[in-house]
Order: C-alpha cells, then structure tokens, then sequence
C-alpha cells in the first residue's frame, strides 16, 4: 500500500509541477479542449520538430497514456470479463482468447501498417504508407539531432499509442456475435483483413485531418460529429457483428435448448471495468488534460447511469423483475451512445443519450431479435450497432456550441438551432450510411472468401464439446 500512495504522490507532483513549465496551454480556451480539431494540426503532414520544452505538455502527455492504458484494460480484463460470463461454461475460454489474442495481433498490425493506412497522407478517402513501421511517428536522429514527431501538444507516438487501442477493441466487440461457433483460425484472419479493409478507412475518414467526414477538415464534405468512436468503432463493429451472424449461422440447438449466461458474476465485474475503462476512451479523446476531457468525462458517467435505470426498469415495468444482465447491458448501452456525442453535448444531454439508449437498446436485443430470428449470441449489434447509431444521430440533435466551442457559426444541433437548422443531423446520417455500408459489403466479401477456403465454423461435434477443448486444448473450470 505504501508504494501506491508514494506511486501516486510522485505522478501527481509531476503533473502539477511541470504545469507552470509549459506556456502551450496557459490561456486555453473551449474551442481547443473541446474539440481536438486545435491539436491535430498537420496530422497528415510530415509535422516532425524538435523537441523543446514548450511543445509538449507534461500533464497532457500523462494524461493520455493513463487513457491509453484504460482503453487496452476494457478489452482484457473488461470485455473478456464481459462476454466470457455470458456464454456457456464450455467456451469461456475461446472467448477471452480472443480478447487477449487480439490485443496481441492487431497491436502488431497498427505498427506495421494500421496506423499508416488511418492517419497517413492526405486523400479524403484512403491513408496510404506514409507510416509504415512508425515511420514519422517515432522519435529518430535527423542530421545529428534527436527529432521527436509532434501532435498537438503530444508527442506523435503518444497518439499513435492511444489509438492502437481504438484498434484492438473495435473487432474484439464483433467476437460477441459468432461467439461459440467460429474457427479460431478463421477468426483470426477474418480480423486482420476487417481491420485493414474497414476499420482503417472508416477512421481515415472521420478522424484523419484530410478525410470527408472528418469534422475539423474545412474541406470535408459532410462533417461529422464522432468524439470517440460512436460511428469509428460502434457502427462499423455493430454492423459488421450482425452480418457475421447471419452469415456463420445459429449455434446448434439456438431457440430451441436454453442457453443461459453461465456466470453473470463475471459480467457484472467485466460491466464495472468498462464503465471505468470507458473514461479514458471518450474523456482521453480530447487529447489533452482540459476542459474537454471535464465534460467527456462527465456526460459519459450520466449516460452509463442513466442506461442502468432505463434497460433494468423497461424490464421492471415489462416482466416484473430488473435483471443484473439488463442493467449491466444498459450500461453498456449508455456508454455506446453517448461515445460519438460526448464532445459535443451537455452532461444533461448525456443523460438524454443514455436513457433514450437504454430503452431502443432493450427492445433490439429482444423484440427485433425475436422477430428476424439471428443468433448474435451476445448481442454485439443489439448494443453497438443500434446503440452506436442512435447515439450518432443523436448528437446531430443534441450538439450544443457551448460544448464544442465554435460560438461563430459553429455547428449546432437540431433543438439549438430552434429545430430550424438540418444541416449536421444530416452529416450524421451521411455518415451512418458510409459507415454501415462499408461494414456490410466488405464483411459480406471476406465471410465469402474465408468460407470458401478455409471454412468458416467448427464442426457439429467440435461445437457440442466446445471450443475451449477442441479449439485450445483446455479447460476454464476443472473442479478435482
């Protein structure tokens, strides 16, 4: 205990004592701690310089990489947590293997050539291999000189960093639709290709400087509104989790055996870790310790409280009794939504977000699931997809220029506008639709593929023993 306390006292005093040391962010202002537009000039650009005292903030530098290492927790221990209490005993296993494999895999792939195909060049539609390797990125000798590359005030390899973490959980989420029925190998693949041929693009649209959505690039065609990730990573994720479903098939005996979540011990726990975790990946998407990241921070917590009361009471008032599983669904449903709105909305809207989240979110996962019948077993787009897409419009609705700061001709939502003013509720539908589409026609194509060499499902035999033995050779539970 006393090396925390004294762990933490240091990390503290750094924080303070370097504020009075870096001038950068004396007079900062709404406008530059709302919205990281003021931060990432000449993202896509070669911005190498060298480093100097008064070009990178400390407490901001700090900042980030405790957000960094939040983001990375939620997908191991939190969504391995999360999913592996909900499926049944024999396939916790494969589960949280592939949460932990995935953190190993796409990582490498972010450094290799992820990260280049998001951020680099300056094409409105596709990155290019600017970066490949961290080339630019991390710090290097130039004519006898230590050079470090600069994003905002962060070094660039900060940023890089936060984002590989963007980059590991998005196609984790999809693991929740073909839970206890796919190839691990197939698996495997099936997320190299997704993150490459979806993912990267989607980002490089929305959030890299160059791209036509992306909402801080005056020459962008339809800006969206997307702080952390409601179209990036939930929408794109959601969507392509329940054509994953469709397209693998039921698990054998779906609607027909019960299937009970075998330890909702272990997703409540999972549930708490994201919530927490969730922190960092909206309020770190300020990318500085300012008043941006206040209210990220703030709107996320309301809108996570507000989806627990809203899913467990529409099952209260519905069926008699809230569930542990309702409200730690609508948490998660809450988080979801307020993620591409919570730069731009009140922490009153938030509450707004999570509590409209918790209801839709409810009914997807039961009454639309019922009704077309598809085994996403863990109800990935019943949360994300329809909890991302919802939070997205949402914010073309909700967004206040109070929050984002742009108070000259800035955008504005559809109730500030006096109901008056379409014009970012339709960049967010724009959005939306670029998003899903991509999601559905590229994992159309790569399902068909890997089905057509490799195969896509385990045997009938293997899926009766389950994929902890079969696919991993272990056991999550040997009681002697």
């Amino acid at each position: 205990m006393g090396v925390i306390i004294r762990s933490i006292t240091v990390l503290i005093a750094l924080v303070i004592g370097t504020q009075n040391c870096h001038v950068l962010v004396a007079q900062e202002t709404a406008a530059n701690t709302a919205n990281p537009a003021s931060l990432l000039d000449g993202l896509g650009e070669e911005s190498i310089s060298a480093e100097a005292p008064a070009e990178f903030v400390s407490a901001d530098i700090a900042w980030m990489l405790v957000c960094s290492a939040l983001v990375l927790m939620m997908t191991a221990p939190g969504l391995a947590l999360f999913y592996g209490g909900l499926v049944r005993k024999k396939n916790i296993l494969s589960i949280m293997m592939q949460c932990i494999f995935l953190m190993g895999l796409m990582s490498i792939l972010w450094a290799v050539v992820g990260y280049s195909l998001a951020f680099g060049g300056t094409n409105p539609y596709f990155g290019n291999f600017d970066h490949v390797f961290l080339a630019g990125v991390t710090p290097s000798f130039v004519d006898g000189e230590i050079v470090t590359p600069a994003t905002g005030t962060l070094p660039t390899s900060v940023f890089m960093c936060f984002q590989g973490m963007f980059f590991i959980i998005t196609p984790a989420l999809i693991c929740g639709a073909f839970a206890e029925r796919l190839k691990f190998s197939t698996m495997c693949i099936f997320m190299v290709l997704w993150g490459l041929l979806i993912y990267c693009p989607i980002c490089h649209w929305v959030w890299s400087d160059a791209g036509w959505l992306c909402e801080w690039n005056p020459k962008a065609k339809y800006p969206a509104l997307d702080f952390a990730g409601g179209t990036v990573v939930h929408i794109s994720s959601g969507v392509s989790a329940l054509v994953c479903a469709i397209f693998v098939g039921s698990r054998i005996g779906f609607r027909k055996d019960q299937m009970p979540p075998h330890n909702l011990t272990y997703t409540c726990i999972g549930t708490a870790l994201l919530w927490v975790g969730w922190f960092g990946f909206n309020a770190g998407s300020s990318l500085s310790a300012g008043t941006g990241a206040v209210n990220a921070f703030v709107s996320t917590h309301f809108a996570a409280a507000a989806g627990v009361i809203a899913w467990a009471g529409a099952e209260w008032l519905l069926r008699g009794k809230a569930t542990v599983l309702g409200a730690c669904s609508g948490a998660v449903a809450g988080l979801v939504c307020i993620t591409p709105a919570c730069g731009s909305v009140t922490a009153m809207g938030g509450i707004v977000l999570g509590f409209v989240a918790g209801i839709v979110c409810f009914f997807a996962c039961t009454s639309l699931k019922k009704r077309f019948q598809y085994d996403d077993a863990l109800d990935a787009f019943g949360v994300h997809g329809v909890g991302g897409g919802v939070g997205a419009i949402l914010t073309g609705v909700f967004a206040s220029r109070s929050i984002t700061g742009e108070l000259e001709g800035g955008r504005m939502g559809l109730i500030e506008s006096g109901f008056t003013n379409y014009t970012q509720l339709t960049n967010q539908l724009v959005s939306i639709l670029a998003a899903a589409s991509l999601a559905i026609v590229g994992s159309i194509i790569l399902l068909t593929l890997l089905n057509v060499t490799i195969g896509l499902r385990v045997t009938p035999e293997e899926e009766q023993r389950g994929l902890d033995v079969t696919q991993h050779g272990e056991e999550g539970y040997i009681f002697l």
